[in-house]
């Protein structure tokens, strides 16, 4: 459209959606599969889970496919998707192609569990600026 209002409505709503995700701490932790305890910070509304290199998580585990997953943050919630893998993605013991994603989910690509830890982030308080009042 040429009226100038399309792309301000896309900014307005990329604005809004980087505001949401960072109203989250998103974290990946493994579980299982090796090195237990070690956390991914999901600082980025796309995460790429695999073996290969260019991935964002990056898990040496031969069962697990170059890109093997993404952890996407949309319409204000996480989801996990599989990258049509080899051997698939499951949450919470199921297989899915995409799925939801909730504080405590388990999700288990190649030989690796990881755990979906989010916490909401404390809001930054308002802060004003007054003019200075010399009379």
């Amino acid at each position: 459209m040429r009226d100038g209002r399309t792309r301000k409505l896309e900014v307005e709503e990329a604005v809004r959606a980087d505001a949401e995700f960072q109203r989250w701490r998103a974290t990946l932790v493994v579980v299982a599969g090796g090195p237990e305890g070690t956390e991914y910070a999901i600082e980025k509304p796309h995460v790429l889970v695999g073996r290969g290199p260019g991935v964002d998580v990056s898990l040496d585990d031969a069962a697990m496919s170059r890109e093997h997953a993404a952890v996407e943050f949309v319409d204000g919630g996480f989801r996990v998707r599989d990258l049509n893998s080899t051997n698939g993605t499951r949450v919470n013991g199921g297989e899915v192609t995409s799925a939801d994603l909730k504080h405590g989910d388990r999700i288990e690509v190649g030989e690796h569990v990881l755990q979906l830890v989010l916490e909401a982030r404390p809001a930054e308080p308002r802060t004003y600026v007054l003019p200075d009042t010399d009379a």
